[in-house]
């Protein structure tokens, strides 16, 4: 069954009684989703293309967690609350792994492609997180030890294939990082319980196996 598009790409903001946006996204997803999330560093104010962190070469400006540390995720409301009410517009970090959703990410062409190959396929998604340059499928919880025996049995990997496991993140819908701004393009379904994901096998195999059969060559972004 498709995730629905369209109507649903709003849902967690319409959610939340009128919360400010990221704060009422972030609500859902630690205590409603039980997911583990913490505020991400903004984007350069005077570039967007550039990370406020002190990295000048940062390669996810705006992206990714800086302070406090990937270690301080939480599902905790009173922390969550604390976090977005000082800093509003933060984008949204999610600590993949453990009990968590992990993520398989890859160019956007190649994905937009890929997911219409699956769709043929018959393939069931979980929720897809897009942004102007990547895009990434969300699925169970894998050690490293399940990823590297999967890869090994690849015949070939793509290298614009990325994976966020144990120890790993991606940023959440609705967040604005400095590459632009992240939507829903396979939307969670309504309901209070974490959203359905599929395994990581059933991901990486289609994935593999629709951009081959489509031709797509992408490079590593």
């Amino acid at each position: 069954m498709r995730e629905i598009l369209g109507k649903r790409r709003r849902l967690l903001s319409k959610r939340n009684g009128g919360q400010p946006e990221m704060l009422g996204a972030a609500l859902t997803f630690a205590t409603a989703w039980q997911w583990p999330v913490l505020p991400g560093v903004a984007a350069d104010p005077q570039g967007r293309a550039r990370c406020a962190c002190p990295d000048p070469e940062c390669t996810v400006p705006g992206a990714h967690p800086f302070d406090p540390g990937l270690l301080a995720a939480t599902t905790d409301e009173r922390m969550v609350r604390w976090w977005w009410t000082n800093r509003p517009a933060a984008p949204i970090i999610l600590a993949t792994g453990d009990k968590a959703p992990c993520a398989v990410s890859l160019p956007a062409l190649a994905a937009s492609r890929a997911l219409l190959a699956l769709d043929h396929m018959g393939m069931r998604l979980g929720p897809v997180i897009a942004s102007p340059t990547r895009w990434a499928l969300l699925v169970k919880p894998y050690s490293l030890e399940q990823l590297g025996e999967l890869l090994y049995a690849q015949d070939h990997v793509p290298g614009s294939l990325r994976f966020h496991g144990e120890g790993g993140y991606v940023a959440l819908p609705p967040s604005e990082t400095g590459q632009g701004q992240l939507r829903w393009e396979r939307a969670p379904l309504p309901g209070s319980a974490a959203p359905w994901v599929p395994d990581v096998e059933a991901v990486v195999d289609a994935v593999v196996e629709a951009l081959t059969r489509t031709g797509v060559s992408a490079p590593e972004l």
